[in-house]
């Protein structure tokens, strides 16, 4: 199982909002580039950067700080926040970016996925956010009318490959990973799903990687020193 630390970006700073309240957001650092090559030194070969800026916005406030960290580093780097147009995603993968995350435009703009899937194919993923069974979206502020599982079907039957799951219930909160969400996801769909949110002990990526998933996002935890990276690496392997 890859694990993908996360940098969340607001105004060219590292941050973490708890829940997805942007009322509540912690400053962690204000060198993002410096934190991604504290990943890469810890052995991590992915990083995970969401734009909350953008995410509300539907705008690349913090492309330059994306493009810095996709450029200044060797990790693996893929964003996701406010990517709502086919330009958008052309912008960041022109500009070194591996992998581009759609959140509400893969909701609501299923033309827009499709022409992506088809022109980029695995360079696009998709981001699904669930508050209480339904997809959200607009940077949580907003809850849509697909199910959890209505949506990781349609996406299976559009050929996305890489879905990045979060429950937002567990986002920032250190009280561990929906394990019984993730394991009903593997069972029933044959796609490479990444677990977010809730993932705060070595303990839970052990669960994580029995259930054979693709990969699981660490944020708030290595912030705060709850979970080595190092030794999150070795427990997922």
């Amino acid at each position: 199982m890859n694990i993908f630390p996360a940098i969340d970006l607001f105004g060219g700073k590292a941050v973490r909002l708890l829940k997805g309240d942007y009322d509540k957001m912690t400053v962690y650092s204000d060198n993002p580039l410096g934190v991604a090559r504290d990943f890469e030194k810890a052995g991590a070969s992915f990083v995970h950067l969401v734009d909350l800026e953008g995410a509300r916005t539907g705008q690349t406030p913090d492309f330059e700080t994306v493009r810095k960290i996709a450029f200044g580093t060797s990790l693996f780097t893929e964003i996701g926040g406010g990517i709502r147009s086919l330009e958008t995603v052309e912008k960041y993968l022109d500009s070194g970016i591996n992998r581009v995350i759609l959140g509400t435009a893969a909701v609501e703009d299923e033309m827009l996925l499709d022409k992506a899937v088809k022109k980029y194919g695995d360079k696009i993923a998709v981001g699904a956010d669930i508050r209480d069974g339904f997809i959200a979206v607009k940077g949580w502020t907003e809850t849509s009318k697909y199910t959890c599982l209505e949506f990781f079907g349609m996406l299976r039957d559009k050929g996305v490959k890489t879905v990045i799951c979060t429950d937002i219930s567990r986002d920032g909160a250190m009280k561990g990973v929906n394990r019984e969400l993730y394991r009903q996801l593997s069972e029933n769909f044959d796609l490479d799903i990444v677990a977010s949110g809730g993932v705060s002990s070595l303990e839970d990526i052990r669960a994580l990687r029995k259930l054979n998933l693709y990969g699981a996002i660490i944020g708030k935890a290595y912030y705060t020193g709850a979970v080595d990276l190092k030794e999150a690496l070795e427990a997922a392997e």
